[in-house]
């Protein structure tokens, strides 16, 4: 669900790299890209040495969807091995999976290596769609699950198929003393099933981002760059300022969109993020309002209180879904509408959704949660949601303190009404408390010799807040491209504005002017 509105007009990369290339017959400094990349850092000079198998790509495929998205032509696939903790080079190791969709043209900058978000996002599949539509580009478009992911072994793993929709559809409303240890050990069963299911407790401890962008160096050396460029939406910030830190360097070109504060704390970044989603829910119902039959009705000041009279009955008494056993629970229902708020082309489907579910029906509604958690119609999961849990939880996404847990629900809830359950906050351990995990602390990333990069911050983003941008980019130096929008990131999404700097710098290395803003109108 959120690399969807990436699936689209991609083209402006490739058109504005034609205008550079056509225009600079012989590339400018630093765009060109060695043919290797030298020796790594001591003790991991077989791993920055190795030379792709490239292959077929359909064996890596997780899905009917992967599976047509794979067979297209100009895809090649290989793994790549990597220590699974770079302290013990020579002990147990991890196989990422890569994908390179081949540029066909005459002249050609480099790799563009990008990462849809997440944690948890698929990276060769974002690298597909990017490479379909970037054919004739000036990059081979790369693309790597990140370890723990999708086809990337060992795969985090820590409930069934089965198991996924249970939770779906339990509501947890019991806080009594019962109920509370009730959930706990739920957490504590599940954080025992990651460890089990997903190889080991060094698996789940070597899940964050920090090994993960160590694995993105080694990807730039066995790719033969010297320097790395990036394309990184949401979650994919995470990766590129970690990567930033530790090797300021090897960077050639980076973008990154829709930005993690990296100095916030994960129960800040909580909140504030359900603040982006309550600003982007009223934005909704302003533009609901207009139409005539809006579920919600005419008076956007009122919207939240209709949604929560339509929603909250939900814990209770669950709506049916069409030609289905399942049920719509209320957390269904909050994470449909979370799904819709990404982009506002999705409102319209949203509405369709509640009008259903004011006359007892759940089925679009479900179908929205569903295409949020990438349930297939089988009913069958890949491992986005469970690695997106525990990568946040190595990052440092809760504390073993229950009411400081509770706390940061309390502040959710002030922030997001929407989509507070109206039930009382209870103070329980979370399964990060449970995992083998380190959690990273938040900091002010160090990153001389690192060259000017460009973030990309939209005003009105419902998951990563605008100000977070501005952040980053202070934080790393670099350029911040505004857009004025509310939608979850923009960057090579069809905004001519936006996609013509984007693409300028990625190419040439060209930087916008200080503060320049993108506005929808631009387009």
């Amino acid at each position: 669900m959120k690399v969807s509105p990436r699936r689209t007009a991609l083209a402006v990369l490739a058109a504005a790299a034609s205008v550079v290339l056509a225009s600079c017959t012989v590339p400018v400094a630093g765009v060109a890209m060695a043919a290797t990349s030298g020796t790594g850092p001591t003790g991991l000079d077989r791993y920055y040495t190795q030379q792709f198998d490239w292959g077929p790509c359909t064996p890596f495929a997780g899905d009917d969807a992967q599976r047509t998205a794979f067979a297209a032509p100009g895809l090649d696939c290989a793994t790549m091995t990597v220590p699974l903790d770079y302290s013990a080079p020579d002990g147990r190791v991890a196989e990422i999976a890569v994908l390179r969709h081949r540029t066909t043209a005459a002249e050609k900058v480099g790799s563009l290596v990008v990462n849809p978000g997440g944690p948890g996002g698929s990276g060769i599949s974002l690298a597909a769609q990017f490479g379909a539509a970037q054919a004739d580009g000036p990059f081979d478009v790369v693309g790597f699950d990140p370890r723990g992911v999708g086809a990337s072994t060992p795969a985090i793993d820590c409930v069934s198929d089965r198991e996924i929709d249970e939770q779906r559809a339990d509501s947890d409303i019991d806080t009594s003393p019962a109920g509370v240890a009730h959930i706990e050990e739920e957490n504590r069963r599940v954080a025992a099933q990651c460890v089990e299911r997903s190889g080991g407790a060094d698996v789940i401890a070597h899940s964050g981002t920090r090994d993960v962008a160590r694995d993105m160096d080694v990807l730039r050396a066995a790719l033969g760059e010297q320097k790395l460029t990036f394309l990184g939406y949401s979650y994919g910030t995470r990766i590129g300022s970690t990567y930033a830190e530790l090797f300021p360097r090897n960077v050639r070109a980076m973008v990154l969109d829709g930005a993690i504060d990296p100095t916030q704390s994960s129960a800040d970044s909580a909140v504030a993020q359900m603040e982006g989603f309550q600003k982007a829910f009223e934005a909704y119902a302003a533009d609901c309002a207009t139409k005539a039959g809006c579920p919600l009705g005419n008076d956007p000041a009122a919207a939240t209180a209709a949604f929560q009279a339509l929603a909250r009955p939900l814990m209770e008494h669950p709506a049916p879904v069409r030609d289905s056993s399942r049920t719509l629970s209320f957390s269904d229902a909050v994470t449909a509408v979370i799904a819709a708020l990404y982009n506002p082309a999705s409102w319209p489907v949203l509405s369709t959704g509640l009008t259903e579910l004011k006359a007892g029906d759940g089925t679009t509604l479900m179908g929205l949660a569903d295409a949020y958690f990438a349930r297939t119609t089988a009913g069958a999961y890949g491992n986005s949601q469970e690695a997106l849990m525990v990568v946040n939880c190595a990052d440092g996404g809760s504390t073993d303190d229950p009411q400081a847990n509770a706390e940061t629900a309390r502040r959710a809830n002030e922030v997001a009404p929407f989509q507070d359950s109206g039930i009382e906050v209870t103070a329980v351990h979370s399964t990060c408390s449970y995992l083998p995990v380190a959690p990273t602390t938040p900091h002010l990333p160090e990153v001389d010799g690192l060259p000017r990069t460009l973030v990309v911050s939209t005003t009105g983003d419902p998951s990563t807040p605008y100000q977070a941008g501005v952040t980053l980019a202070k934080a790393l130096d670099a350029r911040l491209l505004t857009f004025e929008g509310t939608q979850h990131t923009v960057a090579l999404q069809g905004n001519a504005c936006v996609d013509g700097i984007v693409g300028l710098y990625l190419v040439n290395l060209t930087l916008p002017a200080a503060d320049v803003r993108c506005t929808a109108a631009t387009s």
